[in-house]
């Protein structure tokens, strides 16, 4: 799957609002919405008025850029989700929530989704108890994800943990720090996660 390369600080900027792309410098002062609160380029400056094909397409491109999703991978969980009971964009943010990497994420073992994909890559973590190296592994209700015994060390996650310590992990998941291990309680519902995205709009845009 392709991959962003050019400077993940620009598509915060487009979208107008933090996406948590890059960690801890999201939340000081170097942030870029902090410093240039407007869109890339030479006209990011003009107000642009979308259409209603705009607007739905830019709540699909910010939703896809918060998680890290390619199109391909994203119109499968779109398809997945359309097939599950309930709301199809709430099922798709939770199946986006379900993601090993955004779990990883979420228990502070990384400081972004990006780097939590490294580590799981790298075979830093278990899911009960085996090891799991694919980033876009769904996770259950009960499984329980830990740091394998040979990353214990790692100066990366260590680093996390310090920097990540004061940010609250979500209700539907437990943290067991001096183990380094997490437990998912329940799936994330649309209550428990804090993207400020209108889900409906991308229904909409991948039902005409």
């Amino acid at each position: 799957m392709s991959r962003y390369k050019d400077e993940v600080c620009r598509i915060c900027r487009r979208e107008g609002q933090k996406l948590f792309l890059k960690g801890e410098r999201c939340y000081s002062d170097k942030c870029s919405i902090s410093r240039r609160n407007y869109a890339p380029g030479q006209n990011g400056q003009k107000k642009a008025k979308l259409s209603e094909y705009g607007t739905q397409l830019r709540e699909k491109q910010k939703t896809k850029s918060f998680y890290g999703v390619g199109e391909k991978q994203f119109r499968k969980y779109y398809t997945m989700a359309t097939k599950t009971k309930g709301k199809t964009g709430e099922a798709l943010l939770t199946l986006l929530e379900s993601r090993l990497d955004n779990v990883v994420y979420r228990l502070g073992f990384a400081s972004s989704r990006t780097q939590a994909r490294m580590l799981i890559t790298h075979g830093a973590f278990d899911v009960n108890g085996k090891k799991v190296n694919i980033p876009s592994y769904l996770i259950k209700a009960g499984d329980v994800i830990s740091v394998r015994e040979i990353k214990k060390d790692n100066g990366t996650i260590k680093v996390a943990l310090e920097t990540n310590e004061a940010r609250p992990v979500p209700t539907w998941l437990e943290k067991d720090t001096e183990k380094l291990s997490g437990k998912v309680v329940r799936l994330a519902s649309r209550e428990d996660i804090d993207l400020p995205v209108e889900e409906h709009l991308i229904v909409e845009l991948y039902s005409k």
